[in-house]
């Protein structure tokens, strides 16, 4: 019953009006996002360039099907073919096809080989998967070493929601399943390079606004990168089974003009302050609550275990 209820619940998140920002799915949508950058572009101009080719095929094929079949029926006298080979037909049934998968594999490898390059970033990511949420650590930007990450993970409503008899209805909760506590913030106009990874299972990071999807897997590297021409928030998901949480595992990018990201990203990886000390003549069972304590939205070390990041049930 509860496998049952989560696997509505996820249904319920697909189909939900607000489900996608914009630039990604929208419901009912029947074909593929454009997406905001490049890369995703031409994928889609990619994919509709095959699928005329596909129609044009199947048009032709069927249509010398119903030709054939209208034409050559037995009400009409047809005499069955008495030859069992043909040379000239064979070597055209066979050419055709070669250069039809010539035409195709020419933009498709020029694209591949797009998606693949990336060489000279001007800021490098690392993601890693875990059961059931992402790390973000920021490494380098423009040249300059960053020390800063977090942990992300399905917000607070959406995780309450979903559980069975929680009383909630989903359709009154935004982006139900597909937003998350801390998103991963990035610039537009620039080209970031993703390295991704996992530590525990495979995993796959996968926002369709950006064109691509990458496998995350433990002990491996893998590459992927983006330039992000449009500011907005761009939603995907894990698009691996990585267990039961899989469907609970999304993926919140929000994209910022570079001024406002370089902004964010000063206040976000500057040193927390350092406590006040105690005056000299406090008495020795001052109370732990009395000391000011470093504030709950500084930024975290990128080189902090995850482990010390996981309270309450497996909450940040």
């Amino acid at each position: 019953m509860q496998i049952a209820a989560r696997m509505s619940a996820a249904l319920a998140a697909l189909m939900a009006p607000s489900a996608w920002a914009a630039g990604t799915p929208e419901r009912w949508q029947l074909n593929m996002t454009e997406g905001v950058t490049a890369v995703s572009r031409e994928v889609h101009d990619l994919h509709m360039f095959m699928f005329w080719v596909c129609c044009a095929i199947g048009a032709v094929v069927f249509g010398a099907m119903a030709y054939s079949i209208v034409k050559f029926r037995k009400s009409k006298g047809a005499i069955p073919a008495k030859f069992s080979h043909n040379t000239t037909a064979e070597v055209i049934w066979t050419v055709i096809p070669i250069a039809i998968l010539v035409v195709m594999a020419v933009p498709a490898t020029r694209v591949l080989y797009k998606m693949y390059d990336t060489g000279q970033p001007e800021m490098t990511v690392k993601i890693t998967g875990y059961q059931w949420m992402w790390r973000y650590e920021y490494l380098d930007y423009q040249g300059n070493p960053v020390n800063y990450g977090f942990v992300s993970r399905l917000d607070r409503v959406s995780d309450n929601a979903r559980r069975v008899n929680s009383g909630v209805d989903v359709n009154t909760v935004d982006n139900y399943l597909l937003e998350v506590d801390r998103r991963l913030v990035l610039p537009t106009d620039t080209k970031i390079r993703f390295v991704i990874t996992a530590d525990d299972v495979i995993h796959a990071w996968w926002v369709p606004a950006l064109g691509w999807k990458q496998d995350a897997i433990p002990g491996f590297i893998n590459e992927g990168w983006t330039r992000i021409d449009t500011a907005g928030i761009y939603r995907g998901q894990c698009a691996e089974l990585c267990g039961k949480d899989h469907g609970f595992m999304p993926i919140v990018v929000e994209a910022k003009p570079k001024a406002e990201f370089d902004q964010w990203l000063a206040s976000m990886s500057a040193p927390a302050p350092m406590p006040a000390p105690a005056p000299a003549d406090a008495p020795a069972d001052t109370p732990a609550s009395d000391t000011p304590e470093t504030p709950a939205t500084a930024a975290t070390p990128a080189s902090a275990p995850v482990a010390a990041l996981v309270t309450d049930n497996g909450r940040i």
